[in-house]
């Protein structure tokens, strides 16, 4: 050979794929000879060998060919064909190393395959394969290179086959004849040789539900992995050298040197309607015990929150039922109110009673369990099953028992849920049970992954934890849906310390908070609910008429009787002004007092208001409030319905009838005393 030959042979070396292009090139010079005797005749004009090269010869050696005619060198054509397969044989100076699985031996034409492809794929490095024999491939080649596997199996096709088959029995379709053959026909044509897209990785640290992995060089955050054991695991840190992953499940069976693969996938979850009145986990799998839930849509758990163009004002009520908050703190669909106080006040009761009161109002509840016991969420959902509120409400369940990951992902897979129905133009509430939990849990991993922490060992990036959960509840304007999402949050407090580090990044992200407070509780006032640091930020935008004015100066009177109460207790001689407000105030707060799971519908709550602002209730003793409550709100529908009637349909409170109202309350009041002298 030439030195000529040799250079453009190593030319050749350096285009990838060459080897199918050279050998289609040759192929067409052997089958017509007057195309190679043109190309080699050096007295043809060289633009005319041009035209001959760009009809006739492939793409990717054109520009090889027609240096070879400006060169005047197309005579070596088959000598240069013949070093560049002497070249392609020989050992070049390694730059990676990989290995080749097999059954049978390679061939010397397989091998050059072998080598193009790779080339083709690792930029022309010069890669050393070891040779390794595996008779469980039954046929074909594997070829491992860094992180990345390329599968030419037999064994690989039946992998992927079973998986096929699978998917389509969790889809719902039978394994019918044919539904198999249109299985293995698509199989056939989609089969992908190279598992390029799916880097491998190995683990070289495991512990506590984190699993440090190496070799995966292109993973995202957020994006599902799957352990050879079958455990799928989140991507959560992406470090220089290896990312850290968060198992989903538990880690007994994963060690170090267990390999990895990427999905490409981001972690999501799956909705539908399908999930109504189902108890589920974080990943979206059923609880209960009941059927498996079988959906195709699924929505990622992490979205972008509504922008502001897509957002409408609050303006319509989300009522709960509970007069306290109806009355003086009301919530709007697509609020978010933060439940806060200390532990054991009632924050579920209240979200449990919210729930309760959307029955027949076409509102999709779903309530998640954050790091709560199993037998509480158990007692929730029996509550709700006996109420009937189960019809259209969805549990998903992260409990203490279960793993950090999961308590992290719940909130976010609620909301997912809650996204699929809003976007239907559907109103929705969700309640995030308890938040505190979620941080915690966070914190946990955040610092099993060895981030930095921060104020209380919470990590930096605890505030947009929540920012980003919370922002996606929203009110749609009618061009983008028309739904709604109202959250209520509900956050622990230690001592009643609501200037804790998660307790104030909750309060600035929500649009008011209800604070319930231990001695309130403690002392019998049900809910507990503390006027003076309680407050909507929306406010009577989100308020029937009736109910703003029938609610009047109740909240300014109630704040009236906390002051005034500590100032008389060192007094004994007290004006009738002084007492007939102390009447009232004692009596105000006995009407707030509620049952656990007896919502009060907007009627009943206007009707009481109204009475408790004509001072009906100041002089009936306190211990017997609730019981001609009761009794006057019987009347009500018994005999006065049309009174109900007119409050339900117009929504509004005109003075011809609260008027009428408060000549009813006192007729009511004349008869109940007279049957109780007598």
């Amino acid at each position: 050979m030439t030195q000529a030959t040799i250079e453009y042979a190593s030319e050749l070396m350096k285009i990838p794929d060459a080897r199918e292009m050279v050998a289609e090139a040759r192929d067409i010079c052997d089958a017509v000879p007057a195309v190679y005797e043109e190309l080699a005749d050096t007295t043809v004009p060289v633009n005319v060998k041009h035209v001959v090269i760009d009809r006739i010869f492939p793409l990717g050696v054109r520009n090889f060919l027609k240096l070879l005619c400006d060169n005047g060198d197309f005579g070596l054509f088959y000598e240069i064909i013949d070093e560049y397969r002497e070249q392609m044989k020989k050992p070049r100076e390694v730059e990676a190393y990989g290995e080749l699985i097999y059954v049978t031996p390679p061939t010397d034409e397989q091998m050059i395959g072998i080598r193009d492809f790779l080339g083709k794929e690792f930029g022309n490095k010069d890669i050393e394969l070891t040779m390794k024999q595996d008779e469980s491939l039954k046929s074909g080649f594997i070829i491992r290179v860094g992180s990345k596997e390329f599968d030419w199996s037999e064994a690989g096709r039946i992998r992927q086959l079973e998986e096929r088959l699978s998917r389509a029995v969790t889809e719902g379709r039978s394994r019918s004849e044919d539904n198999i053959i249109s299985i293995l026909r698509s199989t056939i044509e989609d089969f992908e040789l190279a598992a390029a897209d799916k880097e491998i990785g190995v683990a070289n640290w495991v512990g506590d539900g984190i699993v440090n992995v190496d070799g995966i060089d292109h993973a995202n955050y957020g994006e599902i992995v799957i352990f050879d054991c079958g455990v799928k695991g989140m991507v959560q840190d992406v470090r220089r050298d290896e990312i850290g992953v968060v198992l989903f499940g538990r880690d007994t069976e994963i060690h170090e040197g267990s390999r990895v693969v990427r999905t490409g996938k981001m972690a999501g979850v799956p909705v539908g309607d399908e999930y109504l009145g189902r108890v589920v986990d974080a990943l979206g799998a059923p609880l209960d015990g009941g059927a498996e839930i079988s959906t195709d849509t699924y929505r990622p758990i992490e979205m972008r929150a509504p922008g502001i163009v897509d957002r409408k004002s609050v303006s319509v009520p989300m009522e709960t039922g509970i007069l306290s908050i109806d009355s003086m703190f009301p919530i709007g669909r697509g609020q978010r109110e933060l439940i806060i106080g200390d532990r054991q006040t009632g924050k579920t009761s209240i979200a449990m009673d919210t729930i309760l009161n959307q029955k027949g109002k076409d509102t999709i509840c779903i309530y998640v369990a954050i790091g709560q016991k199993s037998s509480t969420v158990a007692k929730l959902v029996g509550t709700l099953k006996n109420a009937g509120a189960m019809d259209y409400t969805i549990v998903v369940s992260a409990t203490a028992s279960d793993p950090a990951p999961l308590q992290y992902i719940a909130p976010y897979s609620g909301t997912a849920m809650a996204e699929y129905f809003m976007y239907q133009g559907k109103d929705v509430l969700i309640v995030y049970d308890d938040l505190s939990k979620h941080a915690v849990a966070y914190r946990a991993i955040s610092l099993l992954l060895e981030r930095s922490p921060g104020r209380e060992a919470y990590p930096g990036d605890v505030f947009y934890l929540h920012s980003r959960l919370l922002e996606r509840s929203a009110r749609l304007s009618p061009e983008a849906g028309g739904g709604s999402i109202t959250a209520l949050p509900i956050i622990e407090t230690q001592a009643g310390d609501v200037s804790a580090y998660i307790p104030t990044n909750v309060i600035s992200i929500t649009d008011g908070q209800i604070y319930l407070e231990s001695q309130l509780f403690f002392s019998g006032q049900r809910p507990a609910v503390n006027v003076g640091l309680s407050v909507s930020r929306v406010g009577g935008a989100a308020q029937r008429k009736a109910m703003k004015k029938a609610a009047g100066s109740v909240r300014i009177d109630l704040a009236q009787y906390r002051e005034m109460e500590v100032f008389t207790q060192f007094s004994s001689d007290l004006d009738d002004a002084t007492k007939k407000q102390l009447e009232h105030g004692r009596s105000l707060m006995e009407l707030l007092k509620q049952p656990l799971g007896h919502p009060f519908s907007m009627a009943d709550q206007v009707i009481i208001l109204v009475g408790a602002n004509a001072h009906l209730f100041s002089d009936i003793p306190t211990a017997e409030i609730q019981d001609f409550r009761a009794k006057l709100l019987k009347y009500f529908h018994d005999e006065k319905n049309e009174i109900i009637s007119r409050l339900e349909s117009y929504l509004d409170l005109p003075d011809d009838l609260r008027k009428s109202i408060e000549t009813e309350c006192e007729n009511f009041k004349s008869g109940y005393l007279e049957d109780k002298d007598a």
